[in-house]
């Protein structure tokens, strides 16, 4: 196993993104999100993967719902539990992001999780456990047919969840993942905005490996076409996992429309949301905090911020989807790739980067 070197980040490294952070610049910056992962690379055998674990809530005892919106751009991918949140508007239990075929062993995992964190609710309710599992291709980078995850990577994952910084890159599920033919992964960005007086966190995690180098655009530079040494491919065969967390107060209805966002989002650098690509989107609140359904009685008191006062928070949702796309891509490492073998994926060199945006006019001292 290996740890993700620290790099500098996309804003550290000049890239002026606009908006207000928060201390961590990451989802973890959302009030009680907590963010682990379980890391899994061996050259000798091809392995490259991981998964990627989120807790909206640190429960103790009994799992508690988060109001949640679904959106897919384009569905080719998965991620379970969604047509609970479609029809109820909340989940209950935590995500995991993995590889395509890491998704059974990552739900059962999480479940059995779930089940002995939560052990008096499972063992005194008839309950279930419906955890959130998405996924994107790492059979690029990694033996995706060996399947190399298994359950107990989700349970540790989970167990590793923490607040503070998140590493980038090639951590958790983000391992064997490629994003407009540069080295991708991991990334994570925040934005702080102030509704009604209230100052309000939006948080997004991406598990990015979708576009190819023509497309890509920073901050409106064509970078992939002054770039486009090391492309590895000219057909999009990859996706993307967009989760966004805030906590202000909305209704299901209004964090359907916020996950919409990620899609203009992620379109900021560059992607049309190609027909191979899986551009599947969560929002979530941890606002009102309420118990269990089975314990909440009769009558649920729910807040939400007025339609007409959202918009800031979906202007936060786009800046931090575009900068945790950059994110996750500055993070990155050469690595050999597996199909075909023999080639590199290339990380981004950072140097010619800025000097393309400083042509451009468009870094921090440009």
């Amino acid at each position: 196993m290996t740890k993700p070197s620290a790099k500098p980040r996309a804003r550290a490294l000049g890239l002026p993104f606009p908006g207000t952070t928060g201390p961590h610049n990451a989802i973890t910056d959302v009030p009680g999100v907590l963010v682990g992962f379980h890391t899994m690379t061996d050259p000798d055998c091809h392995m490259r993967t991981g998964v990627t674990a989120i807790l909206p809530r640190a429960e103790k005892d009994t799992p508690r719902p988060v109001w949640a919106g679904f959106h897919a751009l384009n569905g080719n991918g998965e991620m379970t539990g969604v047509h609970w949140i479609n029809d109820a508007g909340y989940f209950v239990g935590p995500i995991c992001i993995t590889n395509t075929h890491g998704i059974g062993a990552a739900h059962t995992g999480a479940t059995a999780w779930m089940i002995k964190t939560y052990a008096k609710h499972f063992r005194e309710e008839h309950a279930w456990a419906m955890p959130i599992i998405a996924e994107t291709y790492d059979g690029g980078l990694s033996d995706i047919n060996a399947m190399f995850v298994k359950p107990e990577h989700a349970i540790a994952a989970l167990n590793a969840a923490k607040s503070g910084p998140v590493e980038e890159g090639s951590s958790g599920g983000g391992n064997g993942m490629v994003c407009y033919d540069f080295k991708g992964g991991t990334g994570t960005s925040s934005r702080q905005i102030t509704v009604g007086g209230s100052t309000y966190t939006v948080g997004v995690l991406v598990q990015a490996n979708y576009g190819i180098r023509p497309w890509f655009t920073v901050l409106g530079v064509p970078v992939g076409r002054e770039m486009p040494e090391g492309a590895l491919r000219d057909k999009e065969t990859g996706s993307i996992i967009v989760i966004i967390a805030t906590d202000a107060p909305l209704s299901d209805a209004i964090l359907r429309q916020l996950a919409k966002r990620a899609a203009l989002g992620i379109g900021r650098s560059g992607t049309p949301g190609g027909n191979n690509s899986g551009d599947i989107f969560l929002a979530f609140s941890v606002a009102d905090d309420m118990p269990n359904s089975l314990h909440a009685g009769p009558m649920i008191t729910r807040h939400t911020l007025n339609w007409e006062e959202v918009t800031p928070l979906y202007e936060a949702a786009v800046e931090a989807v575009d900068e945790s796309v950059l994110n996750a891509i500055v993070a990155g490492e050469d690595v050999a790739t597996f199909k075909p073998p023999g080639q590199i994926c290339r990380a981004i060199d950072t140097t010619h980067l800025m000097q393309i945006m400083a042509t451009y006019g468009r870094s921090a001292k440009g």
